[in-house]
C-alpha cells in the first residue's frame, strides 16, 4: 500500500456556503493508495502512523486541487501572433498561427495550471486538420502529455460539422468571397476531414481506451449552437445518455450569437437545444454571457453547470458574465481560464481573484461574490462538471487526494491582522510563488518549483526549438488568407444587426 501523511497549519477541506468553509487547524491528512483515508490532528495521525512520509512542515494552507473548467491550447493566441479582438474577428486572426506540437504544447499550459494549484483540466479540443486517424492520434498526444505530467484532464473533442468560420453555410460563405480569396478559403477548410460519424466514432474509441486511467476522462463536446446541426445535438443527446457522458457546450458566448439563435429557431440558444434534451446535470453551458432571465431559470431547474471564463470575456470583449444572477438562482459554477488569463497565462490563484472583483455591483447588498464562493467555483464547482464529478473538489475520506500546499508565511507577510479570516486571505493574497506543493491521487507532481515527473526546462526549451523551424507553406498560405479575409468577415458583422438594435443587447449584460 502506498500511503502518506500531508501537514497543514490551517486545512480547508471544501465550502459550506457563500460565507462558510471547513477548517481544521494543525490538521493532518491520511492517504492510502491515492485516496484520503483519514482526516484530524496532525499529531494523532503521526503517532498512529509514526513511519509514513510527511508532506508539509506545518507552515502551509492545504486546499483541495483547483480544476481549471474550460481550457484549449497551450502556447496562448499572444504567443502565436494573433492580438485579443471581438470574438468573431478573433477566429479569422488565429488562422496566423502557428502548427504547435501537440504534446509539448500541453505541457506548456500543463506546468502553468500546476503550479498555480490546479489538479484537473477540462481540455475542449477542436480544429486539428485531418482525418479520423490523424486527428485522434493528435488527441492522445494532448491526453499522454497530461498522464506523464500527472494531472487529471477531463478531454473533450468539440464537434463542428457546420459554419466553421462565420455564422453562414461553409459553401454559402466561400461564394460570397472575391474570386482570388476562394481557392485558398477551400482549401483550409478541405484540410479538416472529419465528419459528423467520424466525430462519434473517435469519441467511442477515445472513450474505451482510456476508460481504466483513472486520471483521464472522455467527454462530448457540441462545440457550440451554430457550429452543430440538428442531427450533430441530436446523436450527441443519445451519446451522452448512453454512457451517462457530461458534455462542455460554448453558448451564448456574444450577442452575436444570441441574435444567430433567433434567426435559427425563433427562440433562445438554450430553449433550442433543451429541444433535443441536452440540459441536465451532464450539461455545462461555457460562458452563458448572453442568457436571458427566463434562460437562467431553466438553466437553474434543469441542474445545468455554467462556466464562468471571466478573464476571456474581458480580453475577446464578449460582455460581462451575470454570475451573480446565476448564484442567486441556485445555479452550479464553474471556473475556466479559456485560452488565457488577463496576464496571458493560466494563474488560476489570479483568475479566483478576477472573479472576486469583477462582479462587485454597487450597492450594500450580500449579492456579490465571495472568498467562499469562488474557492467552490474552482473546486467543488469545477469538480461536477468534469468526468470526475463528485470523486474530486473537496477534502474528505473517500475522495481522491488532490490538493495544495500554499505557504502561510507568504501570504501573510510582512503582516496580516491575526483576526482576518484565513481563507479571505488566501484568495486575495496567495500568489504562485507560495504554491509549496501540488498533489494528484496522493502523488506529489510539484514541489518547491520543479515537477516531479517531467524536465520542465528540457521540455520548453524543444518546443523553443521545434517553433523556430521555418513556415510551411500551409503556414504562409493561412497568413495570408487571414488577411484577406478579415475586411470581409468585418463587413459580415457589421451587417449582421442593426446597430440601433444591438444596443438593448449590449445593455442587458449589464444584468450582473
Amino acid at each position: 500500500m502506498n500511503a502518506s501523511i500531508v501537514r497543514a497549519a490551517h486545512l480547508i477541506t471544501g465550502v459550506n456556503d457563500r460565507h462558510t468553509w471547513n477548517q481544521i487547524d494543525s490538521a493532518g491528512i491520511l492517504i492510502e493508495d491515492g485516496k484520503i483515508s483519514a482526516i484530524g490532528q496532525y499529531e494523532d495521525l503521526r503517532k498512529q502512523h509514526p513511519n509514513l512520509p510527511v508532506h508539509g512542515d506545518g507552515k502551509q494552507v492545504v486546499i483541495p486541487g483547483m480544476v481549471n473548467g474550460h481550457h484549449h491550447i497551450g502556447l496562448t493566441p499572444v504567443q502565436l501572433g494573433s492580438p485579443d479582438m471581438p470574438l468573431e474577428l478573433w477566429f479569422i486572426t488565429r488562422l496566423v498561427c502557428r502548427a504547435v506540437d501537440l504534446y509539448l504544447d500541453t505541457l506548456y499550459s500543463a506546468f502553468e495550471m500546476i503550479a498555480s494549484g490546479v489538479t484537473t483540466v477540462q481540455h475542449i479540443h477542436g480544429w486539428i486538420p485531418g482525418n479520423l486517424t490523424q486527428v485522434t492520434d493528435g488527441a492522445n498526444d494532448v491526453i499522454r502529455a497530461y498522464n506523464d505530467v500527472g494531472m487529471r484532464v477531463s478531454y473533450s473533442f468539440a464537434l463542428r460539422d457546420q459554419n466553421r468560420l462565420v455564422y453562414m453555410d461553409d459553401d454559402e460563405f466561400v461564394a460570397s468571397l472575391p474570386d482570388d480569396i476562394q481557392p485558398s478559403m477551400k482549401r483550409h477548410f478541405s484540410r479538416f476531414g472529419m465528419d459528423l460519424d467520424d466525430f462519434m466514432d473517435m469519441f467511442d474509441s477515445l472513450h474505451s481506451q482510456h476508460a481504466s486511467h483513472n486520471r483521464t476522462g472522455i467527454q462530448l463536446a457540441p462545440a457550440n449552437l451554430h457550429w452543430c446541426s440538428d442531427v450533430a445535438l441530436e446523436r450527441l443527446a443519445e451519446a451522452s445518455e448512453k454512457y451517462d457522458s457530461p458534455m462542455h457546450m460554448h453558448l451564448v458566448e456574444t450577442a452575436f450569437q444570441k441574435e444567430y439563435a433567433r434567426r435559427r429557431g425563433g427562440c433562445t440558444a438554450l430553449e433550442y437545444i433543451d429541444r433535443f434534451g441536452l440540459l441536465g446535470p451532464r450539461m455545462t453551458i461555457g460562458h452563458g454571457v448572453w442568457l436571458n432571465q427566463s434562460d437562467i431559470e431553466r438553466v437553474a431547474e434543469s441542474g445545468t453547470h455554467i462556466c464562468h471564463n471571466c478573464s476571456s470575456n474581458f480580453r475577446l470583449r464578449s460582455g460581462v458574465g451575470p454570475l451573480n444572477v446565476w448564484e442567486a438562482h441556485g445555479v452550479n459554477t464553474a471556473m475556466g481560464m479559456d485560452e488565457a488569463g488577463i496576464n496571458d497565462d493560466r494563474d488560476m490563484l489570479q483568475e479566483m481573484r478576477m472573479v472576486l472583483n469583477a462582479h462587485r455591483t454597487p450597492g450594500v447588498d450580500d449579492s456579490v461574490p465571495t472568498s467562499s464562493q469562488v474557492l467552490r467555483m474552482a473546486t467543488s464547482g469545477g469538480a461536477a462538471t468534469t468526468a470526475f464529478r463528485d470523486t474530486i473538489g473537496r477534502l474528505e475520506p473517500g475522495m481522491a487526494a488532490d490538493l495544495v500546499l500554499i505557504d502561510w508565511d507568504k501570504i501573510k507577510y510582512p503582516y496580516l491582522d491575526p483576526d482576518y479570516p484565513l481563507l479571505d486571505a488566501v484568495i486575495q493574497r496567495g500568489k504562485t510563488n507560495g504554491v509549496d506543493l501540488v498533489m494528484c491521487g496522493g502523488e506529489v507532481i510539484y514541489q518547491e518549483g520543479s515537477f516531479t515527473r517531467l524536465d520542465r526546462e528540457a521540455a520548453l526549451e524543444q518546443l523553443r526549438m521545434d517553433l523556430t523551424r521555418a513556415l510551411t507553406d500551409e503556414e504562409v498560405e493561412r497568413r495570408g488568407l487571414s488577411k484577406k479575409l478579415l475586411p470581409h468577415v468585418q463587413k459580415f458583422y457589421d451587417d449582421y444587426f442593426d446597430p440601433d438594435a444591438l444596443q438593448p443587447f449590449y445593455r442587458q449584460s449589464s444584468i450582473n
